[in-house]
């Protein structure tokens, strides 16, 4: 079959390989789409993910696909039936996982990660990673749900009711999808802070955003209840502690880079009373995000920019294909 090998920092190979065994507690996906995101972007270059990636590996740890092989242990399952898969593995014994913290494992492992993922047409991953994806909801957009249940990840670890006011900055595809979550989830008046007038205006006229701030030119304000950092620079962490008003919650949810810094006012988290809060993956999100799908308060479609194929994959972690908010690779049929 084919498949897309990481074989070392920055090289790929579209190789023919095996398709894999599966062992009793696994079940056998055809891949439909996978998506790539910033963490693929960061292993290509030989920077961490979730965990390390040992080459040759297939990445892929956004996708959707149809169940060709049952393992003979994994019950609830049957060739044909559409799914989509939570790729961390988390070890069940270690000191986070036993204090209810899984995403903190010391012993973490991810399709697409630390084994091969979506971007083959055939993969295997464990049945408890496996979630059926409803009738309404398109293969196309199923590949993004692991995103997705990161940043519903992020909104549970936020105190939220339908009065405060939330900003999100940065208007990539994760920042997109912080400002129509936090709708759905009941926040009055969501503001998007971005650098591309198309995406920041398809927002404010399509998706439900209510003001929105070009930070190449407009100056934030100062007042809000919830603010989402989605871009992982040291301006922007710094921007979204300035935005806050007495009170306030800051999630630091954009990746930065491992050797980056940035300054707060240590008295200006005091006297405001501010929470600053880290988030990372996606522990049991999934239920969440396939509900926020299925329901319609989702409308990922409209920020999906682009579908690839597999060749066109390695180009764009070069950084050789613009204008991409987000892109999903078209693997299977």
């Amino acid at each position: 079959m084919k498949a897309l090998v990481f074989t070392g920092k920055q090289h790929m190979e579209i190789q023919d390989i095996d398709k894999p065994e599966v062992k009793p507690n696994e079940v056998r996906i055809d891949t439909a789409y996978a998506g790539v995101c910033g963490t693929d972007h960061a292993l290509y270059n030989g920077l961490p993910g979730s965990a390390d990636a040992v080459p040759p590996i297939v990445f892929g740890h956004e996708n959707s696909g149809v169940i060709s092989e049952v393992g003979s242990n994994a019950d609830g399952f049957k060739v044909g039936d559409r799914v989509t898969v939570d790729p961390n593995i988390y070890c069940g014994k270690c000191f986070y996982c036993h204090t209810g913290r899984p995403e903190l494992c010391d012993n973490l492992s991810a399709v697409g990660v630390t084994r091969n993922g979506g971007l083959e047409e055939s993969f295997t991953a464990p049945a408890t990673n496996v979630y059926p994806i409803p009738d309404n909801v398109s293969l196309k957009d199923a590949a993004v749900i692991e995103p997705i249940s990161c940043a519903v990840h992020g909104i549970d670890l936020l105190k939220l009711t339908p009065y405060q006011k939330a900003l999100v900055i940065g208007d990539g595809f994760m920042g997109q999808l912080f400002a129509q979550i936090l709708q759905a989830y009941g926040v009055h008046q969501v503001d998007l802070a971005g650098i591309v007038d198309e995406k920041l205006a398809l927002n404010k006229e399509k998706l439900g955003v209510t003001n929105t701030f070009n930070t190449t030119r407009d100056k934030l304000p100062e007042d809000y209840d919830v603010v989402i950092e989605a871009v992982g620079l040291p301006q922007t962490q710094q921007q979204a502690v300035e935005a806050t008003r007495k009170g306030a919650q800051v999630l630091m949810f954009g990746v930065g880079k491992p050797d980056a810094h940035f300054e707060m006012n240590t008295y200006e988290i005091y006297q405001k009373q501010l929470t600053v809060q880290g988030s990372f993956i996606n522990p049991n999100a999934f239920e969440d995000s396939i509900a926020l799908l299925q329901s319609g308060d989702l409308n990922v479609d409209a920020i999906i920019s682009n579908v690839f194929n597999l060749d066109e994959v390695e180009p764009f972690l070069q950084g050789k294909t613009k204008g991409v908010s987000k892109a999903v690779v078209k693997v299977g049929e």
